[in-house]
């Protein structure tokens, strides 16, 4: 998770500074969500800046590696987008199935953007207690999330750490659903808005990893104080 300095505002928040749930939060908090979020053996990087993000994403991923994401405008403000998908430099699953024709290669398209050997994206919100929150309008992205990728990188800003699930909802109401709603009511052919966000079901904590466990933290992600 990529939290940022108090002079970075990126995501969807960029277009908002002042507002609810547009504040960085404090580093007492960010070590807590940062330790919670470590124990369920998930590689957590701490940085200062969207640059050094950008770095640290850049060096886990190996030239000419197979990458996929969402259009994040949390990846697009600190120039992940374009070095990932229009540079050149890696091989592009966005790159491949935008000219690949939807009607006769729909399965095609399907299972490149489903199992990508990089997943690399952001989240929408994070809470106290160290749940990891995304919504989507498609789902589209959520397989490759949850298992499909081989590796999940998150770059996601401090300001996106709340206390709770109810916080989450108020979070994606106001800052999150506004900005990616009138980003589909300027999509070419969409003609109305994206479906309300739904409260998930309640469900108690994950328990702790055991310590004596041994696997490989399959996720990557970064944040900073």
């Amino acid at each position: 998770m990529a939290a940022y300095g108090k002079s970075d505002h990126v995501g969807e928040e960029s277009a908002i500074k002042g507002k609810p749930f547009t504040a960085p939060a404090d580093a007492s908090t960010i070590d807590k969500v940062a330790a919670l979020i470590g124990a369920n053996n998930i590689d957590v990087r701490v940085v200062d800046t969207g640059e050094d993000a950008r770095r640290i994403v850049l060096g886990l991923i190996p030239e000419g590696a197979e990458v996929h994401s969402g259009k994040s405008k949390t990846l697009q403000d600190i120039g992940l987008f374009q070095d990932l998908f229009e540079s050149g430099r890696f091989n592009s699953v966005r790159a491949q199935y935008v000219n690949m024709d939807r009607q006769t290669q729909s399965r095609e398209i399907r299972k490149l953007s489903a199992a990508p050997d990089y997943m690399v994206g952001s989240l929408h919100a994070v809470t106290q207690s160290g749940d990891l929150v995304v919504t989507s309008a498609s789902a589209s992205q959520l397989g490759a999330y949850a298992s499909g990728a081989g590796r999940l990188i998150l770059v996601v800003g401090s300001q996106k750490i709340v206390r709770d699930l109810d916080e989450v909802m108020e979070r994606i109401e106001k800052v999150v659903f506004p900005y990616e709603d009138a980003m589909v009511r300027q999509t070419p052919g969409c003609r109305g808005a994206i479906p309300r966000p739904q409260r998930p079901p309640t469900r108690p904590p994950w328990p702790p990893a055991p310590p004596n466990r041994r696997c490989t933290p399959r996720p990557a992600a970064c944040r900073c104080r």
